[in-house]
Protein backbone atom coordinates (compact mmCIF):
# COMPACT_ATOMS: atom_id res chain seq x y z
CA UNK A 1 0.00 0.00 0.00
CA UNK A 2 1.27 3.17 -0.79
CA UNK A 3 2.45 5.67 2.19
CA UNK A 4 0.24 8.50 0.59
CA UNK A 5 -2.90 5.99 0.79
CA UNK A 6 -5.22 6.88 3.92
CA UNK A 7 -5.53 3.49 5.77
CA UNK A 8 -8.84 3.20 8.35
CA UNK A 9 -6.57 3.96 11.17
CA UNK A 10 -4.71 6.99 9.88
CA UNK A 11 -5.98 10.25 11.73
CA UNK A 12 -5.82 13.56 9.57
CA UNK A 13 -2.56 14.46 11.56
CA UNK A 14 -0.77 11.13 10.41
CA UNK A 15 -1.71 11.99 6.69
CA UNK A 16 -0.66 15.49 6.92
CA UNK A 17 2.37 14.28 8.34
CA UNK A 18 2.89 11.85 5.52
CA UNK A 19 1.89 14.64 3.28
CA UNK A 20 5.08 17.02 4.48
CA UNK A 21 7.73 14.48 4.68
CA UNK A 22 6.79 14.03 0.99
CA UNK A 23 6.64 17.32 0.06
CA UNK A 24 9.85 17.64 2.33
CA UNK A 25 12.09 14.87 0.54
CA UNK A 26 10.71 16.49 -3.19
CA UNK A 27 11.99 19.66 -2.67
CA UNK A 28 15.34 18.10 -0.83
CA UNK A 29 15.51 16.40 -4.27
CA UNK A 30 14.95 18.88 -6.80
CA UNK A 31 17.52 21.03 -4.79
CA UNK A 32 19.90 17.80 -5.18
CA UNK A 33 19.63 17.95 -8.86
CA UNK A 34 20.18 21.44 -9.27
CA UNK A 35 23.11 21.61 -6.98
CA UNK A 36 24.70 18.53 -9.04
CA UNK A 37 24.21 20.30 -12.10
CA UNK A 38 25.60 23.47 -11.19
CA UNK A 39 28.81 21.26 -9.83
CA UNK A 40 28.83 19.79 -13.30
CA UNK A 41 28.54 23.15 -14.99
CA UNK A 42 31.36 24.83 -12.88
CA UNK A 43 33.64 21.51 -13.79
CA UNK A 44 32.94 22.06 -17.47
CA UNK A 45 33.21 25.98 -17.55
CA UNK A 46 36.22 26.00 -15.38
CA UNK A 47 38.27 22.43 -15.83
CA UNK A 48 39.66 19.26 -14.08
CA UNK A 49 40.16 21.73 -10.73
CA UNK A 50 36.55 22.18 -10.32
CA UNK A 51 35.51 18.78 -11.13
CA UNK A 52 37.90 17.38 -8.67
CA UNK A 53 36.86 19.44 -5.94
CA UNK A 54 33.25 19.02 -6.74
CA UNK A 55 33.71 15.64 -6.48
CA UNK A 56 35.64 15.73 -3.54
CA UNK A 57 33.34 17.86 -1.40
CA UNK A 58 30.58 15.64 -2.36
CA UNK A 59 32.12 12.36 -0.81
CA UNK A 60 33.91 14.46 2.29
CA UNK A 61 31.09 14.97 4.34
CA UNK A 62 30.68 11.29 4.88
CA UNK A 63 34.57 10.89 5.62
CA UNK A 64 33.65 12.09 9.04
CA UNK A 65 32.27 8.12 9.95
CA UNK A 66 36.36 8.25 10.02
CA UNK A 67 36.61 10.09 13.36
CA UNK A 68 34.50 7.15 14.97
CA UNK A 69 36.14 4.26 12.86
CA UNK A 70 37.20 2.51 16.23
CA UNK A 71 34.20 2.31 17.80
CA UNK A 72 31.95 1.17 15.24
CA UNK A 73 32.34 -2.71 16.25
CA UNK A 74 30.79 -1.72 19.28
CA UNK A 75 27.52 0.60 18.13
CA UNK A 76 24.24 -0.83 17.17
CA UNK A 77 22.96 -0.74 14.02
CA UNK A 78 22.77 2.50 12.39
CA UNK A 79 24.64 4.12 15.21
CA UNK A 80 27.34 6.37 14.72
CA UNK A 81 30.02 6.72 16.96
CA UNK A 82 29.72 9.51 19.35
CA UNK A 83 32.75 10.78 19.26
CA UNK A 84 32.02 11.64 15.15
CA UNK A 85 28.56 13.34 16.04
CA UNK A 86 29.74 16.74 16.51
CA UNK A 87 31.96 16.46 13.23
CA UNK A 88 28.91 14.36 11.00
CA UNK A 89 26.14 16.74 12.01
CA UNK A 90 28.70 19.72 11.38
CA UNK A 91 29.63 18.60 7.62
CA UNK A 92 25.70 18.07 6.76
CA UNK A 93 24.21 21.33 8.19
CA UNK A 94 23.19 23.27 4.95
CA UNK A 95 23.56 26.23 6.73
CA UNK A 96 27.71 26.36 6.59
CA UNK A 97 28.32 25.78 2.94
CA UNK A 98 25.46 28.44 2.19
CA UNK A 99 27.25 31.09 4.07
CA UNK A 100 30.35 29.86 2.36
CA UNK A 101 28.80 30.87 -0.55
CA UNK A 102 27.60 34.07 0.80
CA UNK A 103 30.82 34.70 1.61
CA UNK A 104 32.41 34.04 -1.78
CA UNK A 105 29.93 36.10 -3.50
CA UNK A 106 30.32 39.43 -1.42
CA UNK A 107 34.63 39.25 -1.25
CA UNK A 108 37.26 39.90 -3.76
CA UNK A 109 37.87 36.36 -3.88
CA UNK A 110 36.82 34.88 -7.57
CA UNK A 111 38.18 31.06 -7.58
CA UNK A 112 35.92 29.25 -9.36
CA UNK A 113 36.96 25.65 -7.94
CA UNK A 114 36.02 26.84 -4.70
CA UNK A 115 32.60 27.34 -5.82
CA UNK A 116 32.06 23.81 -7.63
CA UNK A 117 33.07 22.69 -4.37
CA UNK A 118 30.38 24.27 -2.09
CA UNK A 119 28.07 23.34 -4.96
CA UNK A 120 29.23 19.18 -4.56
CA UNK A 121 28.67 19.88 -0.51
CA UNK A 122 25.78 20.99 -1.21
CA UNK A 123 24.20 18.53 -3.20
CA UNK A 124 25.65 15.86 -1.22
CA UNK A 125 23.56 17.58 2.36
CA UNK A 126 20.52 17.74 -0.30
CA UNK A 127 20.61 14.25 -1.47
CA UNK A 128 21.34 12.86 2.45
CA UNK A 129 17.78 14.57 3.36
CA UNK A 130 15.96 13.22 -0.20
CA UNK A 131 16.76 10.12 1.03
CA UNK A 132 15.74 10.67 4.63
CA UNK A 133 19.16 10.55 6.47
CA UNK A 134 19.10 13.48 8.46
CA UNK A 135 21.43 14.90 11.18
CA UNK A 136 22.35 12.84 14.14
CA UNK A 137 21.08 12.23 18.24
CA UNK A 138 24.65 12.74 20.72
CA UNK A 139 24.20 8.83 21.13
CA UNK A 140 24.61 8.59 17.12
CA UNK A 141 21.01 7.85 15.97
CA UNK A 142 18.89 9.39 13.34
CA UNK A 143 16.86 12.04 14.56
CA UNK A 144 13.43 11.86 14.21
Amino acid sequence: MSTLTPTVTDTPATTAKRALTVTRRTAWSANALFWTAFAVLEAVNHGWLAGLLAGFFFIAPDLTFLAGLRDAPHMAKGQLPPRAVPYYNTAHRALLPVALMALYTFTPVVWAPAFAALCGWLAHISYDRAFGYGLRTKDGFQRV
